[in-house]
Formats: structure tokens, sequence, C-alpha cells
């Protein structure tokens, strides 16, 4: 069922770096997939298994208070990283997911889809955080998971306030059309896109979060009036960036809703 919506005080959104984005929403501040390591390579059970290229626009010293992180998950660098997982715990809350919540402790809360919680503003009021579907690579959502795990993206909404969809690393459209029956259309969509891939390892080489022409259609099935995209530079594995972005929502004559976000 759609909700109410208004475009009025669509406030800033930035970007800085990899799915890293600051946003001041109904008084509280929220930051998505804490990413502030320096550049270099992770390794696991001794191999390599991702380069970070570029740093962030700005640093943990450099953010001010932040009320809740938007975690989509935890157990990938290129969405908590070292430097990150250090910020958690001078954060208030943290919502991801719920196998996430349990390994993070105390201060994580997580959500099923359509689970939603109720964060109180300052002053009076209160801001809805809702889970939402997220598939973390192609095909079926149990199967992918086995492989990448459990992904979250959020819904933001309160009253007189504009509708935020945060939609984690989701590579379906399936979830982008059950969130637009929910709640479109959205106000602000901030998408992760970047198309990465991992050919010889993973799903046969396929994208693992949206390609740009998906984030474009995204958008037209969410009626987005705004669209952010995060999680297209900063990283080895991501394939397409800030041109293939313009030229997918130019190409779906979408380039006025497409905000590249201004940097911290």
């Amino acid at each position: 069922m759609a909700t109410a919506h208004t475009t009025a005080g669509q406030f800033p959104v930035r970007v800085l770096g990899g799915p890293t984005a600051l946003f001041e929403y109904g008084g509280l501040r929220f930051l998505t997939d804490p990413t502030f390591d320096a550049p270099g390579d992770y390794y696991a059970a001794g191999q390599k298994i991702l380069t970070k290229t570029a740093p962030p626009s700005g640093g943990v010293v450099d953010l001010g208070h932040v009320d809740v992180v938007l975690l989509s998950h935890d157990e990938h660098p290129d969405n908590l990283d070292n430097s990150g997982r250090a910020l958690l715990a001078d954060v208030p809350l943290t919502l991801t997911t719920p196998e996430g919540a349990q390994r993070l402790g105390d201060r994580a809360i997580g959500l099923a889809d359509w689970q939603p919680i109720k964060l109180d503003r300052p002053g009076s009021g209160t801001i809805t955080v809702t889970g939402a579907p997220a598939i973390h690579g192609p095909g079926a959502r149990e199967d992918v998971e086995r492989v990448t795990g459990q992904v979250v993206g959020f819904v933001l909404t309160g009253e007189d306030l504009p509708t935020y969809y945060v939609s984690g690393d989701n590579a379906s459209l399936d979830p982008v059309q059950e969130i637009a029956e929910r709640f479109g259309p959205i106000d602000t969509a901030i998408l992760f896109a970047g198309a990465p891939c991992f050919p010889g390892l993973l799903f046969d080489g396929a994208p693992i979060v949206l390609t740009s022409a998906q984030a474009a259609e995204a958008a037209r099935i969410l009626g987005a009036r705004r669209v952010v995209p995060a999680h297209y530079d900063s990283w080895a594995h991501f394939t397409e960036g800030r041109n293939e972005l313009v030229t997918a929502f130019t190409t779906a004559e979408l380039a006025d809703r497409l905000d590249l976000g201004s940097r911290l």
C-alpha cells in the first residue's frame, strides 16, 4: 500500500566513496555501510579477495555525530572495513541483517523483510525504518544467500518527510518492484551500483550488485524523484562507474533525476 509523500525538504546526501553516504533525515544523522580504510588489499584464508583503490573523500573525524548506521551487511570489507567496524562502537544504533546483528552485539538490531523500527526524532515525532529485501547476486535468493550471505535494504518514512530508500548490495529488480508496490513513489533512492564481478569465482562472473542500466530501471520502477548512486567507485571489482551511470540514466531519459551527491 502506498504511503503519503512530500518532496519538500529533500536533504543533501554526501557520498564519501564506495557504499558510504551520510545524510540527515528528520533530525537524525544516518551513515550507510562505513568504509574508511586507506587503499589496500584484503585477505581471507591467506588469499587476496578485494582491493581498495582510493581513499574516502572524508574520514571518521570529519563525520561529526552519527545517530544510526544503516549497514546492509557486515561480512564483506567493501561494506564494513576495519575502520568502519571500529566506528560502530561510537554509534548508538546500527541497523543491519538479523544474522549480522547477532555478530555485532548489543548496539545492533537486525531487520527482517518489512520489519519496521521506530526511532524518536529530536523534539517530537518518530521516523520509521523498515527492512527491505535485497539479493546480493543473480538467481534465487536462497541460493544467493548461501554464497554471499544475508543483505538488507532500508526504507525511511515519517510524517511530513520524504520517503528514502537505501538499496544495500542488491542485484535484483524483483525486490525493487516489491518496494515500489509498498512504498512508491520514492522521493530519494540511494542505489548501490557498480556492477561488481568476480570472474571465475562467483556466479560465472555475473554482477552481484546492480549494473548502471539496472539502476536506471530501478529508478523508473520506484518512480524515484531523485537517485543518489553509491557503491560504484574506490574498489577494483567494481566494473562500472560514474560515466556508465550517467550514460544509462541519459539513455533511459532519467538524467534529470540523477544526483551524484555532494562530497564531505
